[in-house]
C-alpha cells in the first residue's frame, strides 16, 4: 500500500491568514441560538411565552428518547422528549419539560423542528431567500426577530 504526500485539505477558515500576517481566526463555537416562536406557549396562568433558547444537540439527546416509554408506545412523542431536552429557555418559565411542548400550538412546534433541524444538520438559522420583485439575493435568520432587530 502506498502513501501519498499530498495534503490533507483543511477548512479554510483554519487555512486563510489574516491581512496582517497573523495566525488565522477561528470563529467560535456557537452552541446556543435564541428564537422567537411564531405564537407563543400559553402557560395555566395565561401567560405568554415567546422567547427562548435552544441549544446544539447532543447524541445523548437524540439516543435517550428512544429508551422512555412514552416514545416506544408511540414514535411521533420523540419530537416532544427531545425539544424538551435541547430548550434550555422559554420566557419566564423554570423549566421546559415534555408537558410544556405536548401544550404548543403545532405551528410552534413545527417551527422548533425546523430550528431544530438547521441549528444541528446546517450549523445556523440562516436562510438564503430572493425577493420576488428584484430578483436580489439576501439571507435571511429564521430564529424569528423582528424586521430591523439583530
Amino acid at each position: 500500500m502506498r502513501r501519498s504526500s499530498l495534503p490533507l485539505a483543511l477548512d479554510e477558515q483554519a487555512v486563510d491568514e489574516q491581512p496582517d500576517g497573523r495566525p488565522p481566526r477561528r470563529e467560535a463555537l456557537r452552541t446556543e441560538f435564541d428564537f422567537l416562536l411564531p405564537r407563543g406557549y400559553l402557560d395555566a396562568d395565561g401567560v405568554l411565552h415567546r422567547a427562548g433558547t435552544m441549544r446544539l444537540a447532543t447524541a445523548r439527546d437524540e439516543l435517550l428518547p428512544l429508551y422512555d416509554a412514552r416514545v416506544q408506545e408511540n414514535p411521533a412523542f420523540t419530537t416532544v422528549v427531545l425539544l424538551s431536552r435541547v430548550i434550555t429557555s422559554l420566557g419566564s418559565l423554570t423549566a421546559v419539560s415534555s408537558s410544556v411542548v405536548e401544550n404548543m400550538f403545532a405551528s410552534d412546534v413545527a417551527f422548533l423542528q425546523d430550528l431544530y433541524r438547521r441549528i444541528n444538520a446546517e450549523g445556523h438559522t440562516r436562510a438564503a431567500v430572493t425577493c420576488p420583485s428584484c430578483a436580489h439575493r439576501f439571507d435571511v435568520d429564521l430564529s424569528g426577530g423582528r424586521l430591523g432587530e439583530s
